[in-house]
This record gives structure tokens, C-alpha cells and sequence, in this order.
């Protein structure tokens, strides 16, 4: 570049500046004188103080009267009294009363036997040594047993009892047992000839054979 051209163009630039320059500061000029223009002044009056209140006046002062002394009532002192003693009577249980239950009516009375009970066949065929027990046998026991027996209204032995031990328990049942199997009799009647219950009784001798 050339001296000359390199003037040139710093002339030109120079004067853009001052160009520019100009144009800012009038624009400035103008915006200022616009705003105070619209600028408007407003005076404000000092405003005077309030007038003073005066305090209200104070109350009047009130006298203090004591008030009137008053003589309390009299005590009136009251006896006490102590309660009156009530005795308490126990009231008596009520009585039992033993209600005794009713005699038993007495028992009906007995028939009376007009013809007595008789054994059918042989009695002493209902005992033999071929009922005796075994174990008496072996041991060589013998005995008499005497036993009570009832007879029923058709002529069969319906109970057995032993009144009178041999002295061998198994003796004592063999013969309850076979008067109970083969007892038979003819039923006691009564006066009207009606048949009725009866009683009656043997001894059974229990003796070992001899051979």
C-alpha cells in the first residue's frame, strides 16, 4: 500500500468518527431538551402543624368512707345429741315342720293253705351219688345240707336257699341246683281250691358209696 492511499483512508475514517460523534451528541442534545419540557414542577406548600390538644381536666377525687363495722351474729351453741339406741331383735327361724311319710299299709294277708303241696314221684330219687361233686369226692368230704325251697302256683321249685351248711360249699350248691331241676310237685290250693304259692324244706345227706 502507498503512502498516499494509507492517508486517504485514515482521512475517511476520521471523518466517520467525527460524523458519528456529531450525530450522537445532537441526539442527546435533543432528548434533554425534550424531557425538560415534559418535566413539570410541582411546589409543595409546608402545611402547618396540628393544634395542640389540651389534656382533659383530671377527676374529681372521691372521698374514701370505711365502711360500717357489723357486729357478727351471736354463736348459738346446739346440744348435740347422741342417737337414739335401737335393739335390733333377731328375727326366730321359721319352725321346721317334720312331715312323717305315711304308714306303710300293712302287707296282704298270707292265703290259707287248705291242702299243702306233695312232691310227684320219689324225692330221694332226686339226689344220688352220681351227682356228687367231683372235688368232694376226692377229698372225702361228706355232710348233711339243709335247704328252704319255694314252690310256685304250677308245682315247680322256682327258688333254693341253704338254712344249714355241710360244711362244703360245693355240697351246699349241688343241692340247691338239683332241687331247682328236679323238684316237682303238686301246687298247694287254697279254701277255694285255687293253686298258691308255698314253701318248703328238706335235708340232703351227702354220703360217699362203699364199694
Amino acid at each position: 500500500m502507498s503512502p498516499r492511499k494509507a492517508v486517504s483512508i485514515g482521512l475517511v475514517l476520521l471523518l466517520h468518527a467525527v460524523i458519528g460523534y456529531a450525530f450522537v451528541t445532537g441526539l442527546a442534545y435533543n432528548v434533554i431538551k425534550k424531557a425538560a419540557q415534559d418535566l413539570k414542577v410541582i411546589d409543595i406548600k409546608d402545611q402547618p402543624p396540628p393544634p395542640e390538644q389540651k389534656p382533659p381536666p383530671p377527676p374529681p377525687e372521691q372521698k374514701f368512707e370505711p365502711p360500717p363495722v357489723v357486729a357478727p351474729p351471736p354463736i348459738v351453741q346446739t346440744p348435740t345429741m347422741a342417737p337414739p339406741t335401737i335393739a335390733t331383735v333377731p328375727t326366730p327361724p321359721p319352725p321346721v315342720i317334720h312331715q312323717e311319710a305315711p304308714p306303710a299299709p300293712p302287707p296282704p294277708p298270707a292265703p290259707v293253705v287248705s291242702k299243702a303241696a306233695g312232691p310227684k314221684g320219689d324225692p330221694a330219687a332226686w339226689f344220688s351219688t352220681d351227682d356228687y361233686p367231683p372235688g368232694a369226692l376226692r377229698d372225702q368230704r361228706e355232710g348233711v345240707t339243709k335247704i328252704a325251697y319255694v314252690i310256685n302256683e304250677q308245682g315247680r321249685v322256682e327258688s333254693c336257699n341253704v338254712t344249714g351248711s355241710s360244711g362244703s360249699p360245693d355240697l351246699d350248691d349241688t343241692s340247691c341246683r338239683l332241687i331247682l331241676r328236679r323238684g316237682r310237685f303238686s301246687p298247694a290250693l287254697d279254701q277255694s281250691g285255687n293253686p298258691i304259692k308255698s314253701t318248703g324244706t328238706r335235708n340232703v345227706r351227702w354220703t360217699i358209696p362203699k364199694e
